[in-house]
């Protein structure tokens, strides 16, 4: 089944705050120049790549020189903003690099959810797409929070990613985070920890070996991963989880290489 991977037309990437960002809290600038050019060259074959990325608190607590996150959800939707608007600058002069325009994309789930805005989203992307450009895409951190109204927040951008490859249909998504794909248990402490190459269904067994978040940079968990898988299968298409540390691994999964754990019905 990975063979086919390379007929895949649509794809969505999405790239996690931990391989966008240091553990020391600075900037992957190396990371981000890969994933440029490894989108870049997808779009060159004649693919049409919708990016979400992670990131904005990240860029942001960098920017601003904050060493831990902070508590409040004011102060959080402050540094997304300045991170945001960091992170798309140097998008923009990454991918300017190679020629690729880019264009941001902002959403929040009760936008998703009303049918008119739906469907000006879905045109949208889809213009964008056509037109050649990269749209990236990212959760309106400064308005979706929790202590809000919960049904304005995705939750985390794995849900997001899965939700926009169901609006626009893809046929893959490839998620990039910082582990090397699904294990039987956590790798980090349990040396026998196995890695599922190949998932055709989410069932209560996976969810139950699925833990808590990740870093205090991001926000997505395991348990947020197999609740996106299990759109993208409900979708019908494929699902690609794998470690970003290197975004170049990416043109190793559309060839269908054996990496990390690829989520696809029988």
């Amino acid at each position: 089944m990975r063979k086919n991977l390379h007929k895949a037309k649509r794809v969505v990437i999405k790239i996690g705050t931990s391989s966008l960002i240091y553990p020391n809290g600075n900037i992957n600038l190396a990371g981000i120049d890969e994933l440029a050019f490894a989108l870049t060259d997808l779009r060159n074959r004649g693919k049409e790549v919708i990016l979400v990325s992670s990131g904005a608190v990240g860029v942001g607590m960098n920017k601003l020189n904050m060493g831990r996150r902070p508590a409040s959800i004011p102060e959080q939707q402050a540094v997304a903003a300045v991170g945001q608007a960091e992170l798309m600058s140097i998008y923009g002069q990454r991918f300017g690099t190679y020629s690729q325009q880019t264009a941001q994309v902002l959403l929040t789930r009760d936008v998703i959810e009303f049918p008119e805005s739906r469907k000006n989203v879905v045109n949208t992307l889809n213009q964008l797409l056509k037109m050649g450009i990269i749209p990236i895409i990212n959760e309106n951190d400064t308005v979706a929070v929790d202590e809000l109204d919960h049904t304005t927040k995705f939750g985390d951008n794995d849900q997001l990613s899965a939700i926009v490859l169901q609006l626009i249909d893809a046929d893959l998504l490839i998620m990039l985070s910082d582990i090397n794909g699904f294990y039987s248990d956590n790798p980090t402490t349990n040396k026998n920890a196995k890695l599922y190459s190949r998932v055709t269904e989410i069932n209560d067994d996976l969810y139950s070996r699925a833990g808590g978040k990740g870093s205090q940079y991001g926000t997505g968990g395991m348990y947020s991963k197999l609740k996106a898988a299990q759109r993208v299968l409900e979708n019908h298409s494929a699902m690609v989880l794998a470690n970003g540390k290197s975004p170049k691994v990416i043109f190793d999964i559309v060839n269908g290489e054996e990496i990390g754990t690829f989520f696809k019905e029988e």
